[in-house]
């Protein structure tokens, strides 16, 4: 089997914003679905992993955007394992538009759960071997983000059709809750560059999140998102962290 993994995509209209651009979510969902198609060839995908009460999870994600495919583009998407660590299964992703200049490239850390638990494995201890590669031109693995005060929140609730086969929100869908915190005319100005996801403890069905958010110079938007939880320092328990600079 080839180290490196290629897929073809086309923009659909559902992946696309109002100026007729991808939205960033849907770079993710192409992201995922690579992964997913390339993992069913190495045999560890979703069905192979549930016999062992295991499932996929990503715990960060990193993008540069060089620039947002249109829609009705067909896109290529390369990904290849990066060597394991011991914590976690590195991902690379690059790109391209039909002439071959580049879109967008991504590092991403998946973790191993299981099903019954909900608690992360560690790669030593699952017994799941994923042989990685280095091209020498891959993304450095992004830093958590810490936590800090902001004035601006939001509420959200986690309804069904946030849902994956695992039963928690897709990770493509915090991003469309992120995004949605500016108006149109703020992102028909400001194309995004580059943006960071650090997935922190599952979002399930019903649960009531409050993301408090700040944009700065730059521009930045930073965002911290948290969940009611009595057994979190006053009361409340980090589900997800986002950093995202636009142009």
């Amino acid at each position: 089997m080839e180290p490196i993994y290629r897929e073809q995509f086309t923009v659909t209209e559902p992946q696309s914003d109002r100026f007729g651009r991808a939205k960033p979510s849907a770079l993710l969902y192409f992201i995922q679905q690579a992964a997913g198609n390339h993992s069913s060839l190495m045999s560890v995908d979703w069905e192979n992993l549930a016999k062992r009460n295991l499932f996929w999870a990503v715990s960060r994600n990193r993008v540069q955007v060089t620039r947002l495919p249109r829609l009705g583009e067909n896109i290529t998407v390369e990904t290849w394992p990066m060597p394991t660590t011991k914590v976690a299964y590195p991902r690379s992703v690059v790109a391209y538009d039909e002439t071959g200049r580049e879109l967008f490239r991504s590092i991403s850390l998946w973790v191993l759960m299981d099903t019954r638990t909900r608690a992360m494995i560690l790669p030593g201890k699952s017994g799941v071997v994923v042989d990685g590669t280095l091209t020498g031109n891959e993304l450095t693995v992004p830093r958590s983000l810490m936590p800090h005060p902001m004035e601006q929140v939001s509420h959200r609730t986690v309804g069904y059709t946030l849902l994956d086969r695992n039963g928690h929100m897709n990770n493509t869908c915090y991003l469309d809750w992120v995004l949605d915190l500016l108006p149109s005319h703020f992102h028909r100005e400001h194309p995004l560059q580059e943006f960071t996801l650090c997935y922190l403890s599952e979002a399930l069905e019903g649960d009531q999140i409050d993301l408090h958010w700040e944009l700065s110079g730059g521009p930045n938007l930073t965002v911290d998102a948290l969940r009611a939880e009595t057994s979190f320092p006053e009361g409340k328990g980090r589900v997800f962290s986002a950093q995202l600079l636009f142009e």
